[in-house]
């Protein structure tokens, strides 16, 4: 496998993008997360809030993105948003697919509620603009971000530490009991 062979491209849709955009941008191994809308085919056309995520796959795996995916948003809750923020992982090839699918049901294991998280054709983005890209990294302390995004932070420092660049969240840290 060459270094270009290792980048791959993959969609998460779950909760607010502003939310996981800032989970996505914190990961060893994440070279780069475009935020916006995902549309996929049958009934999932409409466009739904999630982030388009490039990786090396040989600095993280596809199943540590998927575990960080399902821990940092309601993957296993229906709720009256569930168009604009579609539990997805948007896939781009067959093979993806039968991977994603596999690692939601090895991963199912560690939930007692079922995952709702659909395993859906990645169709077209529409891209943010840009003064809502980087909205965590721009914004740490607002109000928005200390309730909603800092928590899910939190949770990856304390489950998922080795695969967090501790520098793109220098301002949190970990309480010695956790």
């Amino acid at each position: 496998m060459t270094m270009n062979d290792s980048k791959i491209e993959i969609g998460f849709g779950g909760g607010c993008h502003w939310c996981t955009e800032a989970v996505f941008q914190s990961l060893i191994g994440v070279d780069h997360v475009k935020q916006g809308w995902i549309a996929s085919d049958g009934p999932n056309t409409a466009f739904s809030e999630a982030i388009v995520v490039t990786y090396d796959s040989n600095l993280i795996d596809l199943k540590t993105l998927i575990a960080i995916h399902l821990r940092t948003h309601k993957s296993t809750t229906q709720h009256s948003m569930r168009e604009k923020y579609r539990s997805a992982i948007y896939i781009k090839s067959k093979s993806q697919s039968a991977e994603v699918i596999a690692i939601i049901k090895e991963l199912q294991e560690q939930f007692e509620e079922s995952i709702i998280t659909k395993t859906l054709a990645f169709i077209e983005f529409k891209e943010s603009d840009e003064m809502f890209k980087n909205y965590y990294q721009k914004n740490p302390t607002k109000p928005f971000c200390r309730t909603y995004i800092d928590p899910k932070l939190k949770l990856l420092l304390t489950k998922f530490r080795k695969n967090i660049d501790l520098e793109a969240v220098p301002h949190l840290t970990i309480s010695s009991d956790n």
